[in-house]
């Protein structure tokens, strides 16, 4: 009996052990599980604040971006504030390192090209109220503003080439569309050559003209040109092997889409399209109009004093014979072009030249009878930095900018380019009345011009056209510097380009102007393209 009490409490004692072990393992589970939730709690809050951060580093940089890409300017004041985002409080701030530098380019569609950069820091602090999550993130942004005539040629649509003489082209050349390449003698491009469409040798369909066999060379990277047509084929991208090929052969000077070359982004607008910058003030918030300190705008002339005022010197510019009105007849448009007509040599030394430098003008009344146009002469020497914007048609008599040679760009509807021979009197004439002598310019611009192919139209003429003709150019010389851009169709001058009736074609001696390589020597108001890329990222870890 003895034997048996001791065995049960011996029992007991074993059962007890074993409770209190189990209740250990039980409350050390519960404790480990208590924390393990407790870790997951604060790794979600800390991720979701790390995410919140990020947020408010994207909203800051989206909101400089977005001000650059519009104004060409930052926000003003710097993104700094503080949002909610769920439960998480975001604070970020903006802060400018440094002041603008040139910088030069050297990835993706822009190398080659210089910007004028700015970084931004933007820092951002997420915290969760209630919970120690916290999360501080640091971003550094660079905006880059392009200038636009660094290209030779700058094409919005398709981009035709096709000259009859000779022609060597000096300069970059890019279309953020197709681009299409022949000659009836020879082309050369000694720069980089791209499209953010596909690049063909011959005319782009529906154009109504027949091809033609003239060599098109373009130089490699190594400075050698190099032809299109080799081993009795032409290499474009109709090729099946296009992108070895032409890196073989051009060494990444010749690239199109299937090289990853994408549409490069317009100049700077507020809203609405390129066009807007020849536009009138009260169609546009990003005319011209509203940058100029001199304009002409249905018959009145204005010049703006430093105070902002504007005060009308139509008669005076009249007296003096600074501005002046005149008509002639434009064959290729079949109109009379009523101009006002603007003599450089005159305006350079007036009290009204633009203190800018950028002079506007519009006439915004119709008849279907005429052209409203602008026109500059004697402009020999254009005595300061000048740029023309016009909502009508700009014609350019003689040569332009030869002497003591200026920043200068003419942004206009059409741009027709008259000889140092042209006169007035012989407009209505036979073509072979209107003969041509060598003349140069020395300009960027900004024009429009028709599709090939779309509504009815043939064959635009070309980039070897889009500054147009009005004599018999046979032999002849036109020597050109500067930038062309052609972003917009023309409303005005629409009527269809055609050879041999109105005009023949000049030798071309066309290059772009190596001067505009200094952001020191761009024309005033150049438009620029806004880009925005990020330049570090890195996250602050808290010290304990």
């Amino acid at each position: 009996m003895n034997k048996l009490k001791s065995s049960n409490g011996f029992t007991m004692i074993i059962f007890l052990a074993l409770l209190l072990m189990l209740s250990l393992i039980g409350i050390n589970s519960v404790m480990t599980s208590s924390m393990e939730v407790d870790i997951a709690g604060n790794e979600a809050n800390y991720t979701n604040a790390f995410y919140a951060a990020e947020a408010g580093l994207e909203k800051a940089s989206a909101e400089v971006s977005a001000s650059f890409r519009t104004t060409g300017a930052p926000p003003s004041p710097l993104p700094n504030a503080t949002i909610n985002i769920g439960r998480y409080s975001v604070t970020y701030q903006t802060t400018q390192l440094g002041g603008t530098v040139t910088k030069n380019l050297t990835n993706g569609a822009y190398r080659g090209l210089y910007a004028l950069a700015r970084e931004y820091e933007v820092t951002a602090t997420a915290t969760a109220g209630g919970t120690e999550a916290q999360s501080t993130l640091v971003q550094v942004v660079e905006s880059d503003l392009v200038p636009l005539f660094q290209f030779a040629v700058f094409y919005e649509e398709d981009l035709e080439i096709a000259p009859g003489p000779a022609m060597t082209l000096g300069g970059r050349v890019h279309s953020n569309n197709n681009l299409y390449l022949q000659s009836g003698a020879s082309l050369k491009i000694d720069s980089y050559t791209t499209a953010a469409g596909n690049i063909f040798h011959g005319r782009k369909p529906g154009s109504g003209q027949s091809g033609a066999s003239g060599s098109v060379e373009v130089k490699d990277a190594g400075g050698a040109y190099q032809n299109m047509y080799a081993s009795g084929s032409w290499l474009d991208s109709t090729d099946p092997d296009w992108v070895n090929e032409s890196i073989a052969r051009w060494g990444g000077k010749v690239e199109d889409k299937d090289h990853g070359i994408t549409k490069l982004d317009l100049p700077v607008v507020s809203s609405g399209v390129p066009e807007d910058m020849i536009s009138t003030a009260g169609e546009s918030a990003d005319s011209y109009e509203n940058k100029c300190t001199l304009k002409i705008v249905d018959g009145v002339a204005e010049y703006q004093e430093t105070d902002g005022t504007w005060i009308d010197v139509t008669s005076a510019l009249q007296s003096s014979g600074t501005v002046s009105t005149t008509t002639f007849y434009d064959a290729h448009q079949a109109k009379t072009v009523e101009s006002w007509d603007i003599d450089m040599s005159k305006l350079k030394t007036s009290p009204y030249f633009p203190r800018n430098g950028i002079m506007y003008t519009a006439n915004t009344s119709t008849s279907g009878g005429t052209i409203k146009a602008t026109r500059v002469k004697n402009a020999s020497d254009i005595g300061q930095p000048f740029t023309l914007s016009s909502k009508n048609s700009v014609y350019v008599k003689g040569n332009y900018n030869t002497v003591n040679k200026q920043p200068s760009a003419i942004m206009t509807d059409a741009l027709t380019i008259l000889s140092n021979n042209w006169a007035d009197s012989k407009s209505t004439s036979s073509l072979s009345s209107r003969v041509a002598t060598a003349t140069t310019v020395n300009c960027s611009y900004m024009t429009g011009n028709q599709n090939t192919g779309e509504g009815g139209s043939a064959y635009n003429g070309g980039f070897e056209n889009l500054p147009r003709f009005l004599e018999k150019w046979d032999g002849v010389s036109f020597t050109w510097r500067g930038s062309a851009v052609d972003l917009w169709l023309s409303e005005e001058a629409t009527n269809a380009w055609s050879y041999g009736v109105y005009y023949t074609a000049p030798n071309r001696n066309w290059a772009f102007d190596e001067d505009l390589r200094d952001p020191t020597k761009l024309p005033p108001g150049t438009p620029l393209i806004a880009l925005m890329q990020k330049v570090s990222w890195r996250e602050v870890v808290a010290q304990n």
